[in-house]
């Protein structure tokens, strides 16, 4: 299991030797700079927990890195109405909020999370918004969250590898990249009319769980569907609805971001990495991995030590 999964693991065991009321998520400062801020958060709220409403103060991008929850709030900018929203967060995808927008956080399925939280002064988001190509009115995010994309692959692992690894990891230029694509993938995207009942959660949440525990296992869609107790007919149909990608993309993604963090800072062989995150060949890993990243193990290898992640 990563690093980033065994620090949630020991935070939840801890709470629950401790039995410790509900509390917010414990909160590191990674990094900070005038009109920018990198959070390290680990959340240990369950389903036992109450939810309360809280407020974005700045611009926020928050990547899941473990777990899963509930993320709910009001339509946002751009939106036909004020209808609320309910999105099931899971790991690889992106949490958007506006500053000022309220929204709340359950874990009605399962205990934990951990995000790496990004927040930008709105006028330096402006700044970013606008160097990006984005027109100054159609600026403020109108989705509450982004699934695991490829566009957005290697900024989330490389965003992972400095919070594992490196002590010297970029992350105001890592800010303003995530920043900057987030921006122009949202606007590419529509938001769903249709809006998840709270089973579908449940159940999806299940199966994003059982592949967090097992990233490198034989996951197919009928062990998954099983997980959710779900005809693999509809599992995929409700998967893809609730995190926007197919599961087999959702684990193939998820083994390619474990894959690329550690080429990022490891000394190990392309070959014995690919097999540890659940790669049978080298050269299916190496198409897949060019695939999703624009460049071949090694060569992503030698650029992230190049950039002094080694």
């Amino acid at each position: 299991m990563a690093k980033i999964a065994v620090e949630l693991e020991q935070a939840l065991a801890r709470r629950a030797a401790t039995g410790a009321a509900a509390c917010h998520p414990t909160c590191r400062i990674l990094a900070r700079g005038e009109g920018w801020v990198v959070e390290d958060l680990i959340c240990a709220s369950g389903p036992q927990d109450p939810i309360f409403e809280e407020r974005h103060g700045d611009v926020s991008i928050a990547m899941v890195l473990a777990g899963t929850f509930q993320y709910r709030g009001s339509a946002f900018r751009g939106s036909a109405n004020g209808a609320i929203r309910n999105e099931l967060m899971t790991p690889g995808s992106l949490l958007l909020g506006n500053a000022g927008q309220s929204f709340e956080v359950g874990h009605e399925h399962a205990a934990g999370d951990r995000c790496l939280s990004f927040q930008f002064a709105p006028q330096y988001f402006e700044r970013i918004a606008s160097d990006a190509g984005v027109k100054k009115s159609d600026r403020g995010f109108r989705m509450l969250r982004l699934p695991p994309l490829r566009e957005l692959s290697s900024l989330i692992a490389r965003a992972r590898a400095g919070l594992e690894y490196s002590a010297d990891t970029p992350w105001e230029e890592l800010s303003v990249e995530l920043a900057a694509a987030t921006v122009r993938v949202e606007r590419g995207i529509s938001s769903r009319a249709e809006n998840a009942v709270p089973s579908a959660i449940a159940r999806v949440t299940r199966s994003v769980r059982a592949i967090e525990r097992r990233p490198d296992g034989a996951l197919g869609l009928g062990g998954l569907a099983r997980e959710a107790g779900l005809s693999p007919y509809h599992f995929l149909r409700t998967f893809e609805r609730l995190t926007g990608i197919t599961p087999h993309q959702y684990v193939r993604r998820a083994r390619l971001r474990e894959a690329a963090s550690r080429l990022a800072v490891e000394r190990e062989k392309v070959l014995d990495i690919a097999y540890d995150c659940g790669f049978g060949d080298v050269s299916n890993f190496n198409r897949a991995f060019r695939t999703e990243f624009g460049v071949s193990p090694l060569r992503w290898k030698a650029q992230q030590t190049a950039e002094g992640w080694d």
